[in-house]
């Protein structure tokens, strides 16, 4: 199920950008906050990204250890400040339809897997830390520390090219618009 909700989630994404981008009216100030919330975005899954040794290892440190899944937490805010940026209720409508159609399911196609990959050592960390909205870790939490080859061997930094483009191109429409 994960490759084909994968391949749907790319392929439903293309037409959403380009309505997306029809439906945009950015202003200066939506587009500020609406970056600002999106770079908070990027932090968190970048942190995420430099704890995340996929297949290696059940990721508990950092920001796993306040909840289960950083990279989509960052990915809602990212969503979040790119529906703010676009300074319409229609395209932010788009975004929040985007996401909520694929995601939820996506969440617990992942919890699956990783719940047959890793076992109880999966079950006891999901007993302790939330799905998807963090909450302080109730104990102190020993583990790896950030890793810049992990970021980049995750190639986190595409998320980051793929707001400054969304973000420049918003600008453009802005100034284009009047």
């Amino acid at each position: 199920m994960k490759g084909s909700l994968a391949k749907w989630r790319v392929r439903a994404g293309y037409p959403v950008v380009l309505l997306y981008f029809w439906l945009a009216h950015p202003k200066l100030e939506w587009l500020v906050t609406g970056a600002i919330a999106g770079i908070a975005g990027l932090a968190i899954r970048g942190l995420a990204a430099g704890h995340l040794r996929k297949h290696e290892g059940l990721a508990t440190s950092g920001p796993y250890a306040w909840t289960r899944n950083p990279l989509y937490f960052g990915s809602a805010l990212l969503a979040a400040g790119l529906a703010i940026a676009a300074g319409s209720w229609l395209a932010a409508v788009v975004v929040a339809a985007y996401f909520l159609a694929f995601y939820p399911a996506t969440l617990r196609s992942e919890e699956s897997e990783l719940a047959r990959e890793y076992g109880d050592t999966f079950r006891e960390y999901a007993a302790r830390v939330p799905l998807f909205w963090p909450r302080p870790p109730r104990s102190g939490v020993a583990g790896q520390k950030f890793s810049w080859v992990l970021y980049r061997r995750n190639r986190e930094y595409n998320a980051a090219l793929g707001m400054a483009i969304v973000v420049a191109l918003l600008a453009a429409k802005m100034i284009w618009l009047g």
